[in-house]
């Protein structure tokens, strides 16, 4: 099952069988005081940094809710400030319905919408909205609260895929979080996320994505504890992930993985990265 995802003039492909999509997560203004001061007084200058600071993203996630700002109106702003500024596809990433909107009515190309719940009250508020523009949509496997039982987290994910086919969206264009939360809080966290990923895999065969950074989130060593969880998910049918594409370490660690689990053949994206470095270097 393939989800496809397009710009202006790039497409992105989402799959079991294609390399793994990263979602660049740097434009979000969540623990960055000066986006936020940016954002409240009307300033979307930040985003050229964060754009350019990820380029070996495929897509990048767009966020820039902010309690004390105008969500609706950046939003109408910076989706098409984002798309002059790079040939990746886009994640419009938002709580606000109304932000979604305005971020779909000026986005050129076929969106990932982040994100609905499978609260009944969110779907049918949201999926109408991503059948009418014809995006896909996130699903995240919780409803009223993150269940810890990665087949109450299936049941949730059944639903809205469920749910998205009443409104015409179809199964490729629902794209599952299977819920990766911080390990440093509970032991348990990745080993469940892993047992969902499985279930969803053999069960739906839908393509999956994770918000990859509350796994290690508190914990020294980030980068690393990032980079083994994305190569331990991709082998176990993770399939995207909004990530720091900032961190060479992780994204190398998830491009060797593409190349290990063959979805990467014969290296070649591997050799050209490899030569790109080396020419860079010299």
């Amino acid at each position: 099952m393939e989800t496809v995802l397009q710009s202006r003039s790039r497409t992105v492909v989402i799959g079991a069988g294609q390399p793994f999509c990263i979602i660049g997560e740097r434009i979000n203004p969540t623990g960055r005081k000066g986006f936020q001061a940016q954002l409240q007084a009307g300033d979307l200058s930040q985003v050229d940094v964060d754009v350019a600071e990820q380029p070996l993203a495929d897509m990048l996630d767009v966020n820039v809710g902010d309690p004390l700002a105008d969500e609706v109106g950046l939003m109408a702003q910076a989706i098409p400030l984002v798309q002059s500024l790079t040939e990746q596809p886009l994640c419009i990433d938002s709580s606000v319905i109304e932000a979604l909107e305005a971020g779909l009515a000026t986005y050129e190309g076929k969106a990932l919408v982040n994100s609905v719940t499978g609260e009944d009250e969110r779907l049918e508020a949201i999926l109408p909205l991503v059948a009418k523009h014809g995006a896909a949509v996130i699903g995240l496997a919780n409803d009223e609260d993150i269940p810890m039982e990665p087949e109450r987290r299936l049941e949730i994910a059944k639903k809205i895929v469920s749910v998205a086919g009443d409104h015409g969206i179809p199964p490729e264009d629902v794209v599952i979080d299977p819920l990766a939360m911080p390990v440093g809080a509970e032991p348990r966290a990745v080993t469940l996320f892993l047992e969902t990923v499985r279930l969803i895999r053999d069960e739906l065969g839908v393509n999956m994505t994770c918000g990859a950074s509350n796994t290690a989130f508190g914990l020294p060593g980030r980068p690393t504890l990032g980079a083994a969880f994305l190569a331990v998910s991709q082998s176990h049918g993770l399939t995207s992930a909004i990530m720091d594409a900032r961190r060479a370490e992780t994204v190398e660690a998830v491009r060797a993985t593409d190349f290990l689990l063959g979805r990467d053949e014969w290296g070649a994206r591997w050799i050209a990265r490899h030569r790109e470095k080396q020419a860079a270097a010299t």
